[in-house]
């Protein structure tokens, strides 16, 4: 990473006014894109819910409107990201709970999951990584939300959808899931059972939970269920002391939402791993604005989903609990998502008008051990699918071992953005483009929307679409017409290039200066005694270009080109840079500053916040515990981070710390620790059977086809096995050991004395499995590996780049089914920030 010092002699200081050329002058072949937002936005109405108590003991109020949700009776537009606790060994909630908040989450939302609770009736488990409590008191610790999501039905790709087994024998199939006495009676268990461990810990009583979802893809209507059944849950649970701001149920699928008494939250995933297709999806609504409904698409596909989407007819905002993060794969459709699969839906339902944006899953996990049976949903239990029996490591920002992932930083870039600016975008609502594409599949119209309240706003655009290649726009402009005025962003046409998407503000002050617009985007902002500095984000392959209002820019100062026009000034030829690329001082001396950022550099971006505000930026992970820093390398002992503004004091650490550069605007160091070099051994065991055709599961109501069944524990006497051997000195001087497997094959399992450990469907990418979990069932029992060769000819959906052309049926048999095995040592950097004594 190059960085840029700051040239006073590049400064150039605004002069008075030269030329103007108004918008209306221009051809208006620069206006490919209109959007009409002339009409007042009237004010948000009052919010229909029923929500429980809202104020808590230090006086802190969490509400909503029809628009937007509030906090103290402020705008608010939070981050929510899901986390199974029960999915997560405890002795790693902290971090995984401190990786979260770093990354500009607000909202742990989590399933109770009742067969991981009560497996065996009347024996409820509340110990280790089934402790609810702690999990919640962790969260309250560090300042984070909680969204309990309760059911008693989950789904969340567990066996029974998480009914437990001996429910399902004790209640009549037909008596599940509505206002039945005997059903009810087991609820009332389960919910007492909830509210004793968070006693105490809901809002009202100062706790972090403010909200409770009762069931999950709900739909069923008839005597004692629909709305009646999920009013009797709610009743239930205020009896049982879950007494929360907000109660909520899915809104997709044909859902029951009683008006009144909860409030619908809404979801889209990038692919469709349900589906019964062998080939790649059609174009996804979720990289479409939603401008006619707030459940469409694969969310919508079982069942009619509410085509409505006025916020008046809903009486509570538009707020999302499954925006995918991933998928999970199914043994028949295993697709590889890409980390910008995941981030370029964020703009497009923010530009939505959502306001509540909630991922699932943010955190992966992996199944709890069952006492009387495996934990998984598969269709021998009477599900649509097949999912691994342990993993469920759903490709989520954060893999089921605490991996950040690519993905994470994406999401975290626009997190940043809403934890600052989330408050401005809430109660500004969107406008649709004159043109829109006739349908999700048409790749031809740009993908744009508006978010404003007649005065400021903010400009969204996608021109990115899972598996197809969004053409580039050449002529990219939008003409955003105001109640009091029309602009034209850019004043020029601009390409807009394949697979960009983002957000462009407009109209909003940055502290002492009016922002017109910008061609880049607002990431995140920090506030020390001097002033404030801004960070935008450039877009790749435009122009960054930054316009103000020239009654606000007296004595701006740039390192870019200045322009006088139109009442504004216009700020062109910056390029990223750690150095600001716009100052403005006060006459008090207050500075307000604006740095222009790679996308690289956001990314990689964190931030501090113990004293003066500040941005780590490395290419390693982060999460941090106030003061305290922790960074991880996956095989590599040598850390590099820069810190910006400067710092007048480095940090500690317990190795050296070298100040490689020390400018007025970043300080840039280096730290290596000992580098360790892992001795496992590798034993080819047993060599590959010949497995039997593939089978198909039974048929269900809403796929015309059935699909793969995974193999059976019986089938693995098949596979090819080795075993590997991980001397206990392997463990020295790091923070865990990453097992990565590469292979070709159908299931991989690893196992120790019999018992599996984590599996993994064949996916084209390589296993990686943390070992720190197991090191003790490692130590005692060894550490095998399976792997169950691929028929060429079963239904199973693999994307293309990892199916041979050449194979059409049979086994797949190949000498380097297993390619590589190696462990990966992954280091780790204390830095502690606090202040010298």
């Amino acid at each position: 990473m190059r960085y840029l010092t700051f040239c006073v002699a590049l400064f150039v200081v605004l002069q008075p006014l030269t030329r103007t050329v108004s918008a209306d002058q221009q051809s208006p072949k620069s206006f490919p894109i209109v959007i009409d937002a002339s009409q007042t936005v009237p004010p948000p109405g009052a919010a229909v819910f029923g929500g429980g108590d809202a104020t808590n003991p230090q006086g802190e109020t969490i509400g909503m409107n029809t628009r937007y949700l509030t906090l103290s009776n402020k705008p608010w537009l939070p981050v929510m990201g899901e986390f199974h606790y029960t999915r997560v060994p405890e002795a790693q909630w902290e971090d995984e709970i401190l990786k979260m908040k770093a990354a500009g989450v607000q909202i742990i939302a989590t399933y109770v999951i009742w067969i991981h609770q009560e497996e065996v009736e009347g024996q409820f488990d509340w110990s280790g990584r089934r402790n609810l409590r702690h999990f919640v008191q962790l969260c309250a610790k560090h300042g984070m939300y909680v969204w309990l999501r309760i059911g008693p039905w989950d789904h969340g790709e567990v066996r029974n959808g998480g009914f437990p087994n001996w429910l399902l024998k004790n209640v009549p199939k037909q008596n599940l899931r509505q206002d039945d006495p005997i059903f009810m009676k087991y609820v009332s268990g389960l919910y007492a059972q909830i509210g004793d461990q968070v006693k105490g810990l809901t809002w009202a009583n100062g706790g972090p939970i403010i909200g409770i979802q009762l069931e999950n893809e709900y739909s069923m209507r008839g005597p004692h269920a629909g709305a009646e059944y999920i009013l009797a849950l709610k009743k239930l649970a205020l009896a049982n002391g879950l007494n929360v701001p907000i109660y909520s149920v899915t809104g997709w699928d044909n859902a029951v939402v009683p008006k009144g008494a909860v409030v619908a939250v809404f979801g889209g995933y990038p692919d469709a791993p349900w589906d019964s297709s062998l080939h790649r999806l059609p174009p996804q609504e979720v990289y479409a604005f939603r401008f006619g409904s707030r459940a469409t698409g694969n969310m919508g596909v079982i069942g009619t989903a509410n085509r409505s989407h006025n916020s008046q007819d809903y009486g509570f905002p538009f707020m999302t609990a499954e925006m995918g993060g991933g998928v999970e794969d199914t043994y028949h459709r295993r697709p590889v998502i890409r980390a910008n699969d995941i981030a370029a839906m964020v703009p497009v339902l923010l530009g939505s008008g959502v306001n509540l944006y909630g991922t699932y899953m943010f955190q992966g996990g992996e199944n709890p051990n069952g006492k009387l049976s495996t934990l998984q949903e598969s269709q021998a239990t009477g599900y649509p699918t097949d999912v691994p029996v342990k993993s469920y490591d759903f490709q989520a920002p954060l893999s089921e071992f605490g991996e950040e992932r690519e993905v994470l930083k994406k999401l975290k870039v626009f997190n940043y953005f809403l934890n600052d600016f989330g408050s401005q975008l809430a109660p500004m609502v969107p406008f649709a483009p004159a043109k829109l594409p006739a349908s999700p599949q048409d790749l031809s119209a740009a993908r744009v929307s508006v978010r404003t309240d007649g005065k400021g706003g903010f400009l969204f655009f996608n021109n990115y679409v899972r598996y197809y290649a969004m053409p580039d726009r050449p002529h990219f402009q939008v003409r955003v017409e105001l109640p009091n005025q029309t602009l034209a962003i850019p004043d020029h046409p601009v390409n807009l290039p394949s697979g960009a998407y983002g957000i462009w503000p407009f109209g909003l002050n940055l502290g002492d200066l009016h922002l017109r617009y910008a061609t880049a985007e607002l990431f995140s902002r920090t506030v020390n005694s001097s002033g404030k500095t801004y960070y935008f984000v450039a877009t790749a392959g435009v122009p960054a270009q930054f316009v103000f209002e020239e009654a606000s820019s007296h004595g701006i100062k740039t390192r870019g080109k200045l322009e006088r026009r139109s009442g504004a000034i216009f700020i062109t030829g910056l390029q990223p840079s750690l150095d600001p690329a716009i100052v403005k001082t006060s006459v008090a001396g207050y500075t307000t500053s604006i740095v222009l950022l790679s996308r690289e550099q956001a990314e990689n971006a964190w931030k501090l916040k113990e004293g003066s505000e500040r941005l780590l930026i490395t290419p390693d992970q982060f999460f941090s515990n106030r003061s305290h820093v922790i960074l991880q390398s996956d095989g590599d002992p040598e850390f590099h981070f820069t810190v910006v503004p400067a710092l007048s004091t480095p940090p500690s650490a317990e190795v050296s710390l070298r100040l490689q550069q020390d400018g007025e605007f970043a300080s840039v160091f280096h730290a290596k620790v000992p580098k360790v070099t892992p001795q496992m051994t590798i034993k080819q065991i047993q060599q590959a059977g010949k497995v039997p055709p593939v089978k198909l599961g039974p048929p269900v109501p809403w796929r015309p086809h059935r699909v793969a069944m995974a193999p059976s524990d019986q089938e693995f006497s098949m596979a090819a096995k080795w075993k590997l051997g991980i001397p206990q000195s392997d463990w020295d001087g790091v923070d865990n050991l990453f097992l990565q497997i590469d292979y070709d094959g159908d299931v991989a399992r690893l196992m120790s004395a019999g018992k599996l450990l984590d599996d993994n469907f064949y996916n084209g990418k390589s296993w990686r499995v943390g070992l720190d979990r197991f090191r003790q069932q490692i130590a005692k029992g060894g550490l095998e590996l399976e792997i169950l060769p691929r028929r060429a000819d079963a239904p199973i959906f693999l994307e293309r780049r990892y199916r041979d052309p050449n194979v059409k049926s049979g086994q797949i048999d190949q000498i380097d089914q297993m390619r590589s095995v190696k462990l990966v040592p992954q280091y780790k950097l204390d830095l502690d920030f606090s202040p010298a004594k």
